[in-house]
């Protein structure tokens, strides 16, 4: 059986944790910084951001080795 390949867009984009959750990174974190406030920038930064039920499914199928 040959290997799946890995879809490198998804890879970039999501990590999958020990239990199986889908972690995603947060949006508006890669430019025009200057204009964001603090509030908004340390929110983004934080852990915890995960990808949505719905896709879950969708994005485990694009990366069958777990990124």
């Amino acid at each position: 059986m040959p290997k799946l390949k890995t879809n490198k867009a998804a890879r970039k984009r999501y990590s999958l944790t020990a239990k199986g959750k889908v972690k995603r990174t947060t949006a508006n974190r890669r430019h025009l910084l200057a204009n964001k406030t603090k509030r908004q920038k340390l929110s983004s930064r934080r852990p915890g951001a995960y990808a949505d039920k719905t896709c879950e499914k969708t994005i485990k199928k694009l990366m069958p080795y777990g990124g």
